[in-house]
């Protein structure tokens, strides 16, 4: 068995319903090949909202933790089929227990996870985004949302001397998802920054991506179909269109 096999089933065993919970989700993102839907999040905020057969809310406000979105209650009652997505990182102040990062229940939950003290620590940060974010949407009455998605940029705090730490986050946010919601889980990416913050190393888990083309061109966009940068199908591809972030349905 190959060693980074062996590091996942330790996490994986962690979350004992991921495998049931995955076999129930693919209804959950069966969205319509062609659809088109939008994305919106805190800088939207007093401002009017596109039209789409979709929408997917921002839960934070551009960083783990300690900003949220001030609008979420209202953006996501406003949209349908409405989908969350959680920005994420990794920084050692991430791991302080103080009531306002990691939280003591995913340091509990994290201990027996294979890996380094750091690496638990890691995957316990991750834990703590999920369950912080989960606990605000519920407080916003974003209770059942049709999907979650990792929001994965390089303009957040990541390491860059140990891409492990970045995996154990980014799988302890994908697992608690999992345990805490029969929702899908899937990432928002580029090839270039999935690539920078975790390198190859795997991520159990994830259904689906959701490509940044970075281009203004429908066309363009839709060739970003396929294969993802984490190796799962994409369902959305990102561009921008009438000044907001449109998301096409591959």
């Amino acid at each position: 068995m190959p060693n980074w096999l062996r590091r996942l089933l330790p996490i994986a065993a962690v979350v004992s319903t991921a495998g049931v919970l995955m076999a129930n989700q693919v209804g959950a993102m069966a969205y319509t090949s062609g659809a088109t839907g939008y994305d919106i999040s805190y800088p939207q905020c007093g401002g009017r909202y596109p039209t789409g057969a979709f929408g997917i809310i921002g839960v934070n406000g551009g960083y783990p933790f300690v900003y949220y979105n001030p609008c979420l209650a209202d953006e996501y009652s406003n949209t349908t089929n409405a989908a969350l997505y959680i920005n994420t990182g990794y920084d050692p102040i991430y791991t302080q227990v103080d009531g306002k990062h990691t939280v003591a229940e995913c340091v509990t939950q994290a201990a027996p996870i294979q890996g380094t003290p750091a690496q638990q620590a890691a995957w316990a940060v991750g834990c703590s985004e999920a369950s912080r974010s989960i606990a605000y949407a519920t407080s916003q009455g974003a209770t059942n949302p049709s999907s979650w998605w990792l929001d994965v940029e390089t303009a957040n705090s990541w390491s860059s001397t140990d891409l492990s730490l970045n995996q154990y986050t980014i799988q302890g946010i994908v697992d608690t998802l999992l345990r805490e919601s029969p929702a899908a889980v899937g990432v928002y990416s580029t090839g270039y920054q999935w690539h920078t913050i975790v390198g190859n190393l795997p991520v159990s888990g994830v259904l689906a991506d959701w490509v940044a083309t970075g281009s203004s061109s429908a066309g363009r966009a839709r060739g970003y179909c396929g294969t993802g940068f984490s190796g799962r199908p994409v369902w959305f591809v990102q561009y921008v269109h009438g000044g907001f972030d449109t998301d096409y349905t591959c």
